[in-house]
């Protein structure tokens, strides 16, 4: 199995609306969605991201911090799986409650890289 990550983005503010009650059952199905990713071996580490923090861009001695908009399309979380292909990940990420619950959800599914080919560099990993 290869590793992949996957990054969730949506609206800072796409949640406002929900109930105490809806935003529960949101929350518990991402549980469940995370649950049935241990049991099946596929599940490296998952967690949510405060909608808070800051943009550094830049380089030395010009360095900029920009604070994170929380309500502009921010990452607000990331599963870090394992997938057979391109195609397996795919599909685990449609999977994701984030689609259920709101219409401006979109999950961005990158291989990650393990090695460096030119120099050999194998990248640290704490599974």
């Amino acid at each position: 199995m290869k590793e992949y990550m996957l990054l969730i983005r949506n609206l800072g503010d796409s949640k406002a609306s929900f109930t105490p009650e809806i935003h529960k059952e949101f929350v518990s199905k991402c549980e469940v969605y995370i649950g049935n990713l241990k049991k099946e071996g596929k599940l490296i580490a998952a967690q949510p991201l405060i909608r808070e923090g800051k943009t550094i861009s830049g380089s030395t001695g010009a360095w900029k911090e920009t604070p994170v908009n929380g309500n502009d399309l921010v990452q607000v979380g990331y599963y870090h799986i394992l997938a057979n292909d391109l195609e397996d990940a795919v599909a685990i990420a449609k999977g994701n409650p984030e689609f259920e619950y709101t219409k401006t959800a979109t999950v961005e599914v990158r291989p990650i890289k393990m090695k460096e080919e030119v120099t050999g560099f194998t990248y640290p990993k704490t599974v």
